[in-house]
């Protein structure tokens, strides 16, 4: 894991599966970015904002 790295737990939105992603703790107040299900490979959109009390993820599907 790098540093200040954090974990944030997710339900993939096209195979259900509870996934592990891993976002930096420091950055820009929000960003997205395209990464791969590392369980059915299908492509999300990785949705990332930090405030305050830290990074939150959401999950989309690249395909809407």
């Amino acid at each position: 894991m790098q540093p200040f790295a954090d974990a944030a737990t997710q339900t993939c939105p096209y195979c259900g599966e509870e996934v592990e992603v891993d976002v930096d703790s420091l950055g820009a107040s929000s960003e997205a970015y395209v990464e791969d299900c590392p369980v059915c490979c299908r492509p999300w959109e990785v949705k990332v904002t930090r405030d305050e009390d830290g990074p939150s993820v959401t999950l989309g599907r690249d395909d809407d």
